[in-house]
């Protein structure tokens, strides 16, 4: 009788449970049998393994053959636990050492021929393994450098099973066929990227900042947007204090080259922020390949035709991650918000919230995180010329109203500003006005706001204005005397509910951040309010001139 234990990693959402994968050998009739709630895909690695096992030149046992996974109540998906069932079986045979397998976390999919095919999840796998006290990490070698990311663990790569039992067994490791010599993409990376699986996001790539004078950057740059000085003041509020955002506007005013140009004014993701976002695009497989660690905040735009399911995540078997989670540390873009259903928009306003989903089905119950900072545009009508003079619209008050109230009162209450996007002038258009402020200039504003927020919550479990509640606002960081008199009125007449004063409070003082005082004073909570009501009140324009 032979016995040998490994590791892998079982993923629920993003979050891992290391999984002890035993073998035992007895004497009796060759059989394989493998326990412990395996799902179809980890149930054929049967066949994957043995045949793996048999095309790396080693000897399959003839012995019946029971590999349990334990613990047996956790499912268990996929075939990132071919490379431990295979070694487990092998220590068990005493091809290797099983001493040498007890401790090791293996994770990876065997193809019938022996090599090692890259899985998803390889990030928060590895991390969980870490929190588990493991530190030898066995992965495919396309793989390493993103499992590599997390610290204090030791990480091998390899391309093959005959690598692995050289490499156990103290022998000469052979060296593998390298990847297609004429530039063609390795097939091994084939089912890594799920097409599909990333609803309309795109991590941000480029350099981020603007080059020299006279270069053109190699990202949608903010002087590329004629006009609309507002709306690129809420923009730099937005970004500095991670407010959600509401632009309303006639078709062709710039409201979607205005939301593309956030992730670049957003500064780059903390080391810890760049882990959260990588995990859970490498679970949802769209991490690119190359690409280990996701340094910029992500860029996520869903079709208006999205389900719910595939915003706040869902589908059969274990959830995956929805769009708020693929724009987890970025931006959730939502263009022609009104053609969304009720009921998807509706399901956002839990995360927005609490900055994180869960997701309850029959297989499990899943957090996946969500905080991110929402974007929302939509025409003020079916044909988008309600608001302009003389256009010609057509549209019945009654289809106007039907159309605007797909927008529910609780999703906008969540929302700190809204705007007015007002067609682009000729003089704009034509640069006459001269180009806005480069997404680098602002950049440079919005992280130094957000370097006094963080002065300012140090010690707190809050990082952004739009984070802290609004009993701390009103208590412990209050606003100057006499500030809040005109939001008061407000709160009284009815224009703003305890929850919008609240996130009025959190505005002003992101405008106060960005116009560098201590506290805010009456021009911040009333550029705050001006944002937030949509009333003109001539805040932002005083705020505008003497920035």
């Amino acid at each position: 009788m032979g016995f040998a234990r490994a590791c892998s990693v079982a993923l629920v959402g993003v979050d891992g449970v290391v999984v002890e994968v035993q073998a035992d050998l007895e004497p009796g009739l060759a059989a394989f049998t493998l326990v412990g709630l395996p799902d179809k895909t980890l149930t054929e690695s049967r066949d994957r393994v043995r045949a793996a096992v048999v095309n790396s030149g080693a000897t399959w046992p003839q012995k019946k053959l029971t590999v349990g996974l334990s613990p047996a109540s956790v499912p268990k998906s996929g075939a990132g636990f071919d490379l431990a069932v295979a070694a487990a079986v092998l220590g068990a045979a005493e091809v290797v050492d099983p001493a040498a397998i007890a401790d090791l976390v293996l994770i990876g999919e065997l193809g019938l021929d022996g090599r090692v095919r890259p899985v998803r999840g390889i990030l928060p796998a590895v991390l969980a393994a870490a929190d588990a006290g493991y530190r030898n990490v066995v992965v495919p070698q396309q793989c390493a450098a993103e499992a590599m990311l997390v610290p204090d663990v030791s990480v091998l790569g390899v391309r093959s099973l005959r690598q692995l039992i050289a490499v156990l067994t103290d022998g000469e490791v052979p060296e593998e066929e390298p990847p297609d010599p004429l530039g063609r993409p390795d097939p091994m990376l084939a089912g890594l990227v799920v097409p599909g699986a990333g609803i309309g996001t795109g991590i941000s790539r480029g350099g981020g900042r603007a080059g020299e004078a006279g270069e053109v950057p190699d990202f949608p740059d903010l002087s590329d947007v004629a006009g609309q000085h507002g709306a690129r003041r809420a923009l730099e509020v937005a970004a500095s204090g991670g407010h959600h955002l509401f632009l309303s506007g006639p078709p062709g005013a710039g409201k979607t080259m205005l939301a593309e140009r956030i992730p670049w004014i957003l500064p780059p993701l903390c080391r810890q922020d760049s882990l959260e976002v990588t995990a859970v695009h490498s679970v949802a497989g769209v991490l690119p390949p190359g690409e280990p660690l996701v340094a910029r905040p992500p860029y996520c735009a869903p079709h208006h035709s999205a389900t719910m399911q595939s915003l706040v995540g869902g589908g059969a078997g274990v959830p995956r991650p929805g769009a708020v989670s693929l724009a987890h540390r970025g931006v959730l873009f939502l263009d022609e918000a009104a053609e969304f259903s009720t009921k998807a928009l509706d399901a956002l306003r839990q995360p927005l919230e609490s900055g994180h989903v869960v997701i309850a089905r029959a297989a499990g119950v899943v957090r996946l995180p969500a905080r991110f900072l929402m974007v929302l545009a939509a025409n003020p009508c079916p044909c988008g010329r309600h608001t302009l003079l003389g256009a010609g619209c057509e549209c019945p008050a009654s289809v106007i109203r039907r159309y605007q109230a797909r927008l529910s009162g609780p999703l906008l209450d969540r929302v700190d500003l809204r705007v007015e996007v007002e067609p682009v002038t000729r003089s704009d258009l034509l640069g006459r006005g001269g180009r806005g402020e480069s997404t680098a200039v602002v950049a440079d504003r919005v992280r130094e706001a957000r370097d006094r927020t963080a002065a300012r919550l140090a010690d707190t479990p809050w990082r952004l204005n739009a984070e802290v509640p609004g009993h701390e606002l009103r208590t412990r960081w209050q606003a100057a005397p006499g500030a809040l008199a005109q939001a008061e009125r407000d709160l009284e007449r009815g224009l703003l509910t305890a929850r919008g004063l609240d996130r009025v409070l959190r505005v002003a003082w992101t405008v106060a951040d960005l116009r560098g005082r201590d506290r805010p004073e009456a021009l911040d909570v009333a550029v705050a309010l001006e944002l937030r009501t949509g009333i003109a009140r001539g805040a932002a324009l005083a705020m505008g001139a003497q920035s």
